[in-house]
């Protein structure tokens, strides 16, 4: 037996040396970032404990690497395009990744001032749709209305990705620019016949989301154009003036409204109903979660008609909603857009983000708005000729209703 020991040990250094030859083979044979990306070669599942192969992800991206020779490789927007693409794969079209440049606009939008032309734009039947124009924006004074469907901006079309989604964050970058410059929307319209081109020469966007007026019999006409992080802010500071003009009710509009922050609705629908009152109800995978009214409601007291359209959308629906069923409050207009989810935007490194349904929620009454609206109590309908020659049956409507 001894006489083969030293060849036992010779096979042994063999196969030894063998294996990490082949080992170092392997390794380098995957991308460099590989083990800190992914730290293993596949991720286990908690819910179905199945398991998913990252292979096919390194195998395209060496192929790419090797074979790919039209323009040098921006291995960083490689990450983001990958990135996006499982994003886009949920097929929902509020669920979305925000590169670096597209998370400083989104910030830029919610803190009320930026350039471009003005207008809330989402998908609805697979169409990039104009959710609302803002108040004395570009967009609405070119012309441009809720619901508009966008197919062509410029003379780029405008059609859905591999997963049948439209790159809303790509969508947004054609329209914005500089001020002073043009850009050229072709869009659809329910009642035209043929398509419409609207030439819109981009400004710059200062959002004041709060604005009132004294009407007829001590009526208020209180605007709501957003629900911006100083909306409650803007409106606690108009309640002043409102209340020293001894109002008898309000008109509050919010047409073409096309949402905001779900803390910013709760704040606003607390000055009209009482303390403790649910606002709206979350519903999460797991739970639901009432988000109740903080109390001061200093325009408790007034009656109050809501003025709703296809442009009312989100926290605006979420605030309709809650006034309805607590307080009773009539909406007149048209049916509202019908976006009853909730997103959570959560910041991601080197500057980019996340916007990520997390739940949805239903008016204090358990009524779904998602993909079905609101339903107003008295329907007006506003048409091109309305518009043309400025007049504004809703809101004679809502006054009828307040006389």
């Amino acid at each position: 037996m001894k006489k083969y020991i030293p060849k036992i040990i010779f096979l042994i250094v063999i196969f030894y040396s063998g294996f990490l030859l082949g080992s170092s083979y392997l390794t380098e044979d995957r991308h460099p970032g590989y083990d800190s990306v992914t730290n293993k070669e596949s991720v286990e599942i908690t819910e179905n404990q199945e398991k998913i192969d990252f292979d096919i992800f390194w195998d395209t991206w060496k192929l790419v690497e090797e074979k790919y020779t039209l323009e040098p490789l921006d291995y960083q927007e490689m990450v983001y395009g990958a990135v996006s693409g499982m994003v886009n794969s949920l097929d929902d079209p509020y669920t979305i990744f925000l590169d670096p440049e597209a998370s400083q606009q989104f910030t830029e939008d919610t803190e009320g001032s930026f350039e471009g032309i003005g207008a809330e734009i989402g998908v609805r039947d697979s169409f990039l749709t104009i959710i609302a124009p803002l108040k004395d924006s570009p967009a609405e004074k070119s012309g441009l209305l809720a619901g508009d469907k966008v197919i062509k901006i410029d003379e780029q079309e405008v059609v859905p990705g591999r997963f049948g989604i439209i790159d809303i964050d790509e969508a947004v970058r054609m329209i914005r620019g500089e001020k002073g410059t043009v850009v050229k929307l072709t869009v659809i319209r329910d009642g035209l016949g043929d398509f419409k081109e609207i030439e819109i020469v981009r400004d710059t966007i200062d959002v004041k989301s709060v604005e009132w007026e004294m009407k007829d019999n001590g009526i208020v006409y209180l605007k709501i154009s957003q629900f911006a992080r100083d909306t409650g802010d803007e409106l606690n500071k108009e309640i002043n003036e409102i209340l020293v003009s001894n109002p008898k009710g309000i008109i509050l509009d919010l047409r073409n409204n096309p949402g905001g922050y779900l803390d910013i609705a709760v704040e606003v629908a607390s000055r009209f109903i009482p303390k403790d009152k649910v606002v709206v109800i979350e519903e999460s995978k797991n739970k639901k979660e009432e988000f109740k009214s903080w109390g001061r409601d200093r325009l408790g007291n007034l009656p109050v008609v809501i003025l709703v359209n296809e442009g009312s959308a989100s926290a605006s629906e979420i605030l309709a909603g809650a006034l309805r069923d607590n307080k009773n409050s009539k909406l007149v207009g048209t049916k509202t857009y019908g976006k009853g989810l909730v997103q959570e935007v959560r910041e991601l490194k080197g500057g980019s983000s996340l916007k990520v349904t997390v739940a949805k929620w239903l008016t204090p009454n358990g009524t779904d708005i998602n993909k079905n609206g609101l339903e107003p109590d008295v329907e007006v309908e506003m048409i091109a000729e309305d518009y043309e020659e400025n007049r504004d049956p809703q809101l004679e409507k809502a006054m009828e209703l307040l006389r």
